[in-house]
């Protein structure tokens, strides 16, 4: 059995149908995507979507911020989407429900009687000139790898998916000359993938498949000719157990072939496994 992940900060789901992104649902092989900065309210994303696609999602607490949602195919009779929780345990106050966090339990998708947890998480993207929005998400940041590691506790596939707003290496950034000091690309945010790969034994599946050199990245300023240039950012991923890595056969980026084609500032990061 095998199974297609993609995820994709859409940038606004509503703007991204009006811009192209049924076209590429019509055309990808994903059999589950997971999409961040939705902003739009729960009931509308299936429509959005279009037909063969069940969903769920976890809206912001703000009107037209943040959200994320999972959508999976609905003849896929294994995927069983009613183990869902929103929200990201850890956090009091706002955060803990502010379309930032959503797990869906698939019931044995790859056949070897393991549930696989998917997760959809839209990180902090973080200011330095703002020292609250650091703190904010280093301490999502804690939350996070405290609830990946509890997933794992019983020994489950966990994916942990979406746009996590860092920059691991100086692969993962076209011009990391130029933002050793700005958020996305701080040692102290890079430090946490460290840990989560070297001492946790999680795996970067797009890195790990891809290998060493630059990019391919996942995000593009809409500024100047960031895209025409390829001086883009790494920051969506599919960070997964061990168990479920060593059943990634590819990976791939699906960039739009020109600026004008683009229906959002990310790329779908697309991952099969089998």
């Amino acid at each position: 059995m095998s199974l297609t992940i993609a995820t994709v900060n859409v940038n606004g789901l509503r703007a991204a149908a009006r811009k192209g992104m049924p076209e590429w649902l019509e055309q990808t092989s994903a059999q589950v995507i997971t999409l961040q900065e939705v902003r739009a309210p729960d009931e509308l994303i299936a429509g959005l979507l279009g037909e063969g696609w069940s969903v769920v999602g976890e809206a912001s607490r703000i009107k037209g911020r943040a959200g994320v949602a999972i959508a999976a195919r609905t003849e896929l009779e294994r995927i069983d989407l009613e183990g869902v929780r929103r929200g990201l345990p850890g956090l009091d106050g706002p955060d803990s429900h502010s379309g930032r966090w959503l797990e869906a339990d698939l019931e044995d998708p790859l056949g070897d009687g393991k549930t696989l947890t998917v997760v959809s998480c839209y990180m902090h993207s973080g200011t330095v000139e703002k020292p609250q929005t650091m703190t904010d998400k280093y301490a999502f940041l804690d939350a996070s790898m405290e609830r990946l590691e509890a997933l794992r506790a019983d020994g489950r596939h966990v994916a942990w998916t979406g746009d996590l707003n860092i920059a691991h290496t100086e692969w993962d950034i076209r011009n990391w000359k130029g933002n050793l000091k700005s958020a996305g690309f701080l040692p102290e945010e890079r430090a946490y993938f460290d840990r989560l790969i070297s001492e946790l034994g999680w795996v970067d599946v797009h890195r790990a498949l891809h290998g060493e050199g630059p990019g391919p990245y996942t995000w593009w300023s809409q500024r100047g000719k960031a895209f025409d240039n390829d001086s883009g950012w790494r920051i969506d991923y599919q960070m997964v157990t061990p168990e479920l890595a060593a059943r990634a056969t590819s990976a791939q980026v699906d960039r739009a072939p020109s600026h004008d084609t683009r229906w959002s500032d990310h790329a779908p990061l697309v991952v099969s496994y089998s």
